[in-house]
């Protein structure tokens, strides 16, 4: 788990203390819980054929804008990986579905899809490998008020399907906006999971949760946070995450994992630039857009995450996309 510690108070940044509702359902719960374990990337392997299955995972708030050149950019010219995961939000109404298989098309097909309004999520595996694909299944959530219609683009996707006898699910999602409402988002995340995992008694080796989660940078003032990242000094930040802060006291994800916060906060980008807001709103940077993952059952399956980063060449949205890479392997094959 990563260190929280104190933050020097001349950066602006202030100890959270706030009381919260007691977690419900089975997605978190207060007793015996370390947050997020946090995992260092082991960067030495590629796609290393010692593994069972590797899959790359991507998440990107696209701002509703797509071009065919950026998600050639997105999916990277490294195709070894034998599944290809990729959960969007605010995406246009067209091309994307079909930009993706066109980019993919040379190693990769189109497996599974899910959709609701602007959240999206695609599978795509090897050619020839839709014999490997069984119970594969779709599913949606919304959040907001009158079913979903208050707020509409928010809510959660996911495909759970069963490939190579390695049982999965990923699940996109898109929360609630602004740092006051942490307590929102936890709600939103408990629901979701009610609804998309608790209903379903089924067993899951590897589940994994993707998307623009939207949790920002608690009680920090916008000049020494905007510093720190000049710097390259943004893991001072890091104990500040509302997203750690909420696991750690046991509000979400627990038992999941996630890769180092090493790369800049990923939100809010000026359009076209990698310089951070300038307009009259001034959005103080976050690590909105986040890749998490849970293995079920430790003592058979070995997972190994060999990136977790941005993707910093991208400049059409205010947001930068994050991959991961994860290799699984079964411990007693």
């Amino acid at each position: 788990m990563q260190t929280m510690g104190n933050t020097n108070s001349m950066f602006g940044l202030k100890r959270f203390s706030k009381n919260k509702q007691n977690p419900i359902g089975s997605f978190a719960n207060n007793s015996s819980h370390d947050g997020i374990k946090t995992i260092e990337a082991v960067k030495s392997c590629s796609f290393s054929r010692k593994a069972d299955l590797c899959i790359r995972i991507i998440t990107w708030n696209m701002n509703g804008k797509v071009s065919y050149e950026d998600l050639v950019e997105l999916l990277g010219k490294d195709r070894k990986f034998d599944l290809l995961v990729v959960g969007l939000q605010e995406a246009p109404k067209e091309n994307v579905a079909q930009f993706l298989e066109t980019a993919t098309s040379p190693t990769h097909v189109l497996l599974g899809k899910a959709k609701l309004q602007s959240i999206h999520l695609y599978l795509f595996g090897p050619k020839n490998s839709h014999a490997l694909v069984k119970e594969l299944k779709a599913e949606k959530h919304s959040v907001g008020g009158c079913g979903g219609l208050i707020g509409r683009n928010k809510g959660a996707v996911a495909i759970r399907f069963n490939y190579d006898d390695i049982k999965m699910v990923f699940i996109s999602c898109h929360l609630s906006a602004h740092a006051k409402k942490v307590d929102q988002r936890n709600t939103e995340l408990r629901h979701i999971a009610n609804s998309l995992l608790s209903r379903d008694k089924r067993t899951r080796d590897l589940t994994v949760w993707l998307g623009d989660l939207n949790y920002r940078i608690q009680d920090a003032s916008n000049r020494p946070v905007r510093s720190l990242i000049h710097n390259h000094l943004q893991s001072v930040l890091v104990s500040k995450d509302q997203l750690l802060q909420e696991a750690e006291r046991g509000e979400i994800f627990k038992g999941y994992s996630e890769g180092t916060l090493g790369f800049k906060p990923t939100y809010k980008y000026n359009v076209g630039s990698n310089d951070y807001d300038t307009s009259h709103k001034v959005r103080v940077p976050a690590w909105t857009d986040r890749i998490l993952f849970k293995i079920q059952d430790t003592d058979n399956i070995q997972a190994t995450l060999h990136s977790y980063d941005s993707i910093d060449q991208i400049y059409s949205s205010d947001h930068k996309p994050v991959k991961a890479d994860l290799c699984l392997k079964w411990v007693n094959n």
